[in-house]
């Protein structure tokens, strides 16, 4: 149903105008009784053996949802009645930011894709918290970045600001530092710089520790499918060096390889079908470069249940979707989900 008449209706609409009214349509219908329960009873599939436990946190399945979607945690609790397993909001920033100028959301609808140049738009990191205030049961990762009018040299102040007031409210951190929209952000992922970040924060994980609540928090880093297999064994250090939770592999790719789509010319970071190869083989390669050093979520041109199982066989622990949950459709999570327990 989603494929043949749903998404021929959306597809006819501009990308993010027509993100904007899918959101406040889920919204609406959710509040009408008995709407998420009969959501969840199509697309939640409920089994014990799904279950995942990763830097320290049960998962009721593998399959969660990638950042960008939910960037201001307006919309945590419905998208989970669709199924997954956990829900990554943000990327948020210290400070509320328009992004970059419109138009910066495009198809590739012949190459299954997606190029954004969005630039981090969200409405501040305070008015996420807010909202996740009201959580009750949904399992959260908080991804992390800084303002673009911060300079590298301080981009560390813009992600304590962001770690602190998060902390006591989602499940895990994600630090960004490999998104293409940011001028110079990708910057960050050079060795000197990325080890003092994730150092700080990681010492800065262990003083709240002391102060909160809460346990000391799993923070990943999400990297991007560009890197050089030279830079991909840096990783494996800085990750060894920090003691971080694990790595979400990939970020969008500001490669354009084989695509047909006229929109291949925009620039921005690509998503989709075209990522699916190099995703994977970003994984294989922690993986066993590492000796299965750390966990991995994986993430990249996930369109079909065969496409997770891929992530899974070649060393992610969970996989997250994002550009195949637009293309395929709610359905993609249960057959996921399915097909994980058929695996077992």
């Amino acid at each position: 149903m989603y494929k043949l008449i749903i998404r021929p209706i959306l597809f006819g609409f501009d990308p993010e105008e027509v993100h904007y009214f899918t959101f406040s349509f889920v919204k609406f219908i959710s509040k009408i009784p008995g709407v998420s329960s009969i959501i969840r009873s199509v697309y939640e599939v409920k089994d014990t053996r799904l279950e995942r436990e990763v830097f320290g946190i049960k998962f009721k399945n593998p399959v969660g949802l990638a950042a960008g979607f939910d960037k201001d945690a307006k919309l945590y609790k419905e998208l989970s009645d669709f199924g997954f397993g956990f829900i990554e909001i943000g990327t948020v920033t210290p400070v509320g930011q328009e992004g970059n100028p419109k138009k910066r959301l495009f198809r590739l609808k012949e190459d299954q894709a997606i190029v954004n140049r969005m630039g981090f738009n969200n409405g501040g990191v305070l008015e996420a918290v807010e909202r996740l205030k009201k959580n009750s049961g949904v399992l959260i990762g908080g991804n992390i970045g800084k303002n673009k009018v911060t300079p590298n040299e301080n981009a560390v102040d813009d992600y304590i600001i962001c770690f602190d007031a998060l902390f006591d409210h989602i499940d895990y951190f994600v630090v960004n530092v490999s998104s293409p929209n940011t001028p110079n952000l990708r910057a960050l992922q050079d060795k000197e710089p990325l080890t003092a970040l994730l150092q700080t924060l990681q010492n800065r994980n262990i003083e709240k520790q002391k102060t909160s609540t809460q346990k000391v928090k799993p923070i990943l880093l999400k990297i991007a499918p560009d890197l050089t297999d030279e830079q991909l064994l840096d990783i494996i250090d800085i990750v060894k060096t920090t003691q971080i939770a694990g790595v979400i592999a990939t970020n969008t790719t500001i490669s354009r390889d084989g695509l047909q789509s006229a929109n291949k010319v925009e620039t921005g970071g690509l998503s989709g079908k075209p990522l699916t190869k190099r995703s994977t083989e970003v994984i294989r390669f922690l993986s066993e470069k590492s000796n299965k050093a750390f966990p991995i979520i994986g993430v990249g041109g996930i369109h079909t249940a065969d496409d997770a199982i891929e992530k899974l066989n070649a060393g992610a622990s969970l996989v997250q979707l994002y550009t195949g949950f637009i293309y395929e459709g709610p359905a993609l999570i249960k057959a996921i989900n399915k097909k994980v327990l058929k695996q077992l």
